[in-house]
């Protein structure tokens, strides 16, 4: 990687794109640019009508996310004050994929530590190479690892048992490990992982859009207390759905036994 390479990579290939965290030498940790175009790229990435899917991934097969790079924190995190601006930062970052309303897929091609775990969690998917570790080793350095889109996150997923051997331990776990505690949703050999992810990936795009984001919706609003929730959102995306030209399509397609064509519409 030269010193003038992008730190993150969007590549469309439509119905999918491919946002890559192009730091390899780095072990692709993230740098407060990363955080930043992260957020960008999520947010154009929700009115771009040629992608029906995301996937995230690291690039080369070392790493998907270290970590954050802590070679920036004496510069940017020295105290409580500047770590609270940092993490703004972050959270921004982590809200746009989590709330983007296309589905989005971490391939997780190596090492998913730290900061990296948060960015897996805030995806809806999770496929991990069979030589992927997972570790948070924030008791090591000496910080807290942030509650929102972080701990939050790591308990709802994994439970808090499995959360605290996560963050209490700092060990590393395994990509079968992983799996077993339900961190990730697949593992597959490392030379197949991109084409498994990708075949999933256009599977899922071939499913009406509306439908998928009103579930994504639907999945994030019961992650939430009752008394939290937005039930007429809700009610509003299902309407959407059931008012659109696509319900119209794949009644009729699954009525005269062919395949639906969703236009998103």
């Amino acid at each position: 990687m030269t010193k003038h390479a992008v730190p993150l990579v969007v590549r469309i290939e439509a119905p999918i794109a491919w946002v890559v965290v192009n730091r390899p030498a780095a072990r692709n940790a993230l740098t407060q640019a990363v955080w930043r175009g992260l957020a960008e790229e999520f947010g154009k990435l929700e009115s771009e009508s040629t992608v029906r899917v995301v996937v995230l991934r690291g690039a080369g097969d070392e790493a998907f996310i270290s970590g954050a790079d802590i070679s920036e924190f004496p510069a940017l995190r020295a105290d409580f004050k500047m770590t609270e601006e940092y993490d703004r930062l972050t959270h921004a970052a982590l809200e746009a994929i989590a709330t983007v309303s296309k589905p989005v897929m971490a391939m997780i091609n190596g090492l998913c530590f730290g900061g990296g775990c948060s960015v897996a969690l805030a995806c809806d998917l999770r496929f991990a190479a069979d030589h992927a570790r997972f570790a948070i080793p924030a008791a090591r350095l000496g910080l807290a690892y942030p509650f929102e889109r972080g701990v939050e996150s790591l308990v709802h997923v994994v439970g808090p048992t499995n959360a605290a051997d996560l963050l209490l331990s700092t060990r590393a776990i395994s990509a079968d490990d992983a799996l077993r505690i339900g961190l990730v949703n697949r593992v597959v050999p490392a030379d197949q992982l991109e084409a498994e992810t990708r075949d999933y990936a256009l599977r899922m795009s071939e499913c009406a859009p509306l439908t998928l984001a009103a579930h994504k919706a639907a999945i994030g609003e019961a992650m939430k207390p009752s008394s939290e929730r937005d039930p007429k959102k809700l009610r509003a995306l299902n309407r959407r759905c059931f008012d659109s030209e696509d319900y119209r399509e794949g009644v009729a397609a699954f009525l005269g036994k062919r395949k639906p064509l969703f236009s998103g519409r």
